[in-house]
C-alpha cells in the first residue's frame, strides 16, 4: 500500500504585530482606495505606525477584467486621491508591456 505523503505545514497564525483596519473609498467609476490604519491586537489605533493607502482599478480585456493595484505613497486620503492617476497609469503601462511580451512569445 502506498505511503501517504506528509501534510504540508502552513503557518496560519495571525501576525498580531502587523494588524490593520481597512476602510474603502470609491468613486464608483474607476477608483478604489483602501486606507489601512495600523491597530494593536486589542483593536485600538497603533499610533507608532503610519497608515497605508492602496489604489485599485480594473481594465477590461478580451479575457475578462484585469485587477490593477498599487501602494500609494500618501499620508492622507486627499494625497492618495491625487497620486492615484499616476500610480494606476504606471500599472496600466506594466500590464500592457506584459501583454505585448506574451503576445510576441505566442507569435514565435
Amino acid at each position: 500500500m502506498p505511503s501517504r505523503p506528509e501534510k504540508a505545514k502552513i503557518n496560519l497564525n495571525v501576525d498580531r504585530d502587523n494588524l490593520y483596519r481597512e476602510d474603502s473609498v470609491t468613486d464608483v467609476k474607476v477608483a478604489a482606495i483602501r486606507r489601512l490604519t495600523p491597530i494593536k491586537a486589542d483593536g485600538s489605533d497603533d499610533d507608532s505606525r503610519d497608515p497605508m493607502f492602496m489604489g485599485q482599478t480594473q481594465l477590461m480585456s478580451p479575457s475578462g477584467p484585469i485587477l490593477l493595484q498599487s501602494l500609494l505613497e500618501a499620508s492622507t486620503l486627499e494625497e492618495a486621491m491625487d497620486k492615484f492617476p499616476d500610480a494606476m497609469q504606471k500599472e496600466v503601462d506594466k500590464a500592457m508591456a506584459q501583454a505585448e511580451k506574451n503576445h510576441k512569445k505566442k507569435a514565435e
